[in-house]
């Protein structure tokens, strides 16, 4: 249980051993010192993605002056919002860069995606996620690469290079799996040329939960039988819970020792998109069932300031997996497909992602006119 004396969060790092992260970011934050009070509560990083950036720069007018400024020096449009986003990274790690020199590259981490459109183009990611990393030039900042398959390669080859990665769009544990092999890849392809930069490399694993639960609900409730409602809201934590085993037995391995010795860091599992999307579930329940160590919660300030009033601290990751099992399984007695769901979901993240992309570029344009 919530001590009286510890702030929520930070007992859920000290007795967890899960770290939380803010999803969210915006100029307001920085300009407003607002992220002095965050990291006071035990908020140990940040990420932030295309929504987000439409959300914060439409929704702003401290990103004016910056906009005419870069419009006035001959920036196309997109290169501007790039200028917006990246002075917003830069600002948010420095920040947050106390944190990760104490946590000794633990946390303190800011996430920056590489342009949505590139999610299916492996090339592009890699060009895009070195310009970010050059550009940038903090020792805390993740560059987000989606879990296309075409993103897999370029996960490889971007940690290959010594470069943070926070790997996003993850709903299946068979992709997963692929994500984890992508990371210990990198990281040995970077042993045989620069062993002293292995230690430095960090990397998250974002799994996504509440959009899973979302639409396998959906299908439950449309099959409508006792056994197929009875389902409802079991899947998400389930298939977390059969990732985190996954994660667990990865880097006990044999392969993994190596690199170990190095001394690498595991490639921690971040549970993503953890507010609850059904009103009739608890609001803290998407962090309260997945903690656990050497783990990561990104959480939605509703959900951060829900979890710091109510949230219970437990690992409770590591229990009732056999019943995680036993509901995945029982899926495919209602001829739900996990793999056919997580394309799904992983099509319509990507497209999610790029349509706030394109509509911030359009707002852009018409404020430029």
């Amino acid at each position: 249980m919530n001590s009286p004396h510890q702030q929520p969060l930070v007992q859920l790092f000290d007795a967890g051993g899960q770290s939380p992260w803010l999803d969210n970011l915006k100029r307001e934050y920085i300009e407003h010192g607002d992220f002095e009070r965050v990291l006071a509560s035990g908020i140990r990083g940040l990420t932030s993605n295309p929504t987000i950036f439409q959300k914060a720069i439409e929704g702003s007018d401290l990103y004016d002056a910056q906009f005419h400024q870069c419009l006035e020096q001959g920036f196309s449009i997109e290169d501007t919002y790039w200028e917006l986003v990246k002075s917003d990274i830069i600002a948010a790690a420095d920040i947050f860069r106390p944190l990760y020199d104490k946590s000794y590259g633990l946390d303190g981490y800011v996430s920056v995606e590489v342009s949505p459109e590139l999610a299916h183009d492996t090339l592009g990611t890699i060009a895009a996620a070195q310009l970010l990393h050059d550009q940038i030039a903090r020792p805390n900042v993740m560059i987000k690469i989606p879990a296309t398959v075409e993103g897999l390669p370029a996960i490889e080859e971007v940690i290959s290079r010594g470069i943070n990665v926070n790997v996003t769009l993850i709903f299946s544990v068979l992709r997963y799996a692929e994500v984890m092999s992508a990371y210990i890849q990198g990281l040995t392809r970077l042993a045989a040329t620069a062993p002293q930069r292995v230690a430095d490399v960090a990397s998250v694993a974002s799994f996504f939960i509440s959009r899973v639960d979302s639409e396998i609900d959906k299908r439950l409730q449309a099959i409508g039988s006792e056994g197929a409602t009875q389902l409802m809201g079991k899947a998400a934590i389930a298939q977390a819970k059969i990732a985190y085993q996954m994660f667990e037995r990865t880097f006990a391995g044999d392969v993994w020792k190596a690199l170990s010795q190095a001394g690498a860091q595991v490639q921690r599992p971040l549970w993503a998109s953890t507010s609850t999307k059904n009103p009739t579930y608890p609001d803290t329940m998407y962090v309260d069932q997945l903690i656990g160590p050497h783990s990561v919660n990104t959480l939605p300030d509703q959900t951060m300031d829900a979890f710091i009033q109510r949230g219970t601290i437990d690992v409770t990751i590591t229990r009732g997996v056999q019943d995680a099992h036993d509901v995945w399984a029982s899926l495919s007695q209602f001829a739900i497909d996990p793999n056919q769901v997580a394309q799904q979901l992983e099509t319509e993240g990507v497209a999610s992602f790029q349509k706030s992309f394109r509509d911030l570029l359009a707002v852009l344009v018409a404020k430029a006119n």
